[in-house]
Parts: C-alpha cells; structure tokens; sequence
C-alpha cells in the first residue's frame, strides 16, 4: 500500500500548531508507516509539490505571498486542513486589521526603531502585506478545520488518523480551553 503524501506549511503563524504536531511524540513513528511527508518546515523541499493529498495548513493570509502560496496548495493539494485558530479566524496576526497596513508598517519599521536611516520599507526583506489579514477559507476552500492556539497534539493526530482512515472525528473533547 502507498503512503499517504502529506504537506505541512505555516503562514502568518508562530509554528506553534507544528510544535503541538511534534508534540504527538510516539505516534509521530506510527504516522510515518501511513504517511510520507513531501513538504514541510521539517524537509528541505523547496517547491510545493503536485499531487498532495492532505496539506496541513497553520496560520493566516497576511502577504501577498500567503495569498499565492494558499491557491497553489489547493491546486496541488486533494484536502486542506486548516490547523489552529490563526488558520481558521484569523486570531492574533488580524489584530491588524484594527490598524490598517500603513500604520503597522510605521509603528514596526520607523517608530519602533532607531536604525532605519533610508526612511523606506524593507522591500526585499518583508512581502507585501495584503490590506486584510483574512482566514483561509476566505481566499480557498478548506476541507477540514481543527481549532485551537495552539491545536493540541491529540487532536491534530485524532484528525490525522480519522482523515487516512476515513471516518469523521469528534473533537469536541480534544480542543477544550484549559484541557
């Protein structure tokens, strides 16, 4: 039996939700016998690959590259799972919405600092931010979502293992506040 091809990427996210998926410890050598990881901050691929059938996605769409990097993943990607409250509301990284691009660009990159002497943005270093920070399932369709801040490990490996197995997963109990 061939294993399954997974990918995993974190956007606008603190990894958090890819810490809580090392988290699974042990079960991490029973998801290699199904699964094989093609992409990821855990690989050295470059390229998002073709033929993808699950992709785990963490964090919100904030840069331009966000944007695209989503819509080639559902293009590539069988089912996405939306991993962690950035992914599925927005969370922390849409804080600036309240603040407008212009403003946060200023507030972290002149205001904040005393060694910007070009007076411009880091243009090369900092993609260009989008006006919004949205949610996934705002710019694609998403397949699957798995709350929390970060996602607890059993969680993301009761939905691991019921997405392969294809059955559906009561979370209710794994993505608790306080559990």
């Amino acid at each position: 039996m061939s294993k399954v091809r997974v990918a995993t990427i974190w956007l606008d996210g603190c990894s958090g939700c890819h810490m809580s998926f090392l988290d699974m410890d042990e079960r991490l050598i029973e998801l290699a016998e199904l699964i094989d990881v093609v992409y990821s901050p855990y690989v050295d691929a470059k390229e998002f690959p073709t033929n993808v059938d699950l992709t785990i996605v963490e964090g919100a769409l904030s840069t331009d590259h966000d944007l695209k990097m989503i819509k080639k993943i559902r293009k590539n990607s069988k089912k996405i799972l939306a991993l962690g409250d950035c992914a599925i509301t927005g969370n922390i990284s849409a804080l600036k919405n309240l603040f407008g691009t212009e403003a946060v660009l200023k507030k972290g990159y002149f205001d904040l600092v005393d060694f910007n002497e070009s007076g411009e943005y880091p243009s090369k270093m900092v993609p260009k931010l989008l006006d919004k920070v949205i949610p996934l399932n705002e710019a694609v369709d998403i397949d699957f979502f798995v709350p929390g801040c970060p996602t607890p490990a059993d969680a993301i490996y009761e939905v691991i293992k019921g997405i392969l197995e294809n059955r559906e997963v009561d979370i209710s109990k794994l993505t608790r506040f306080g559990k």
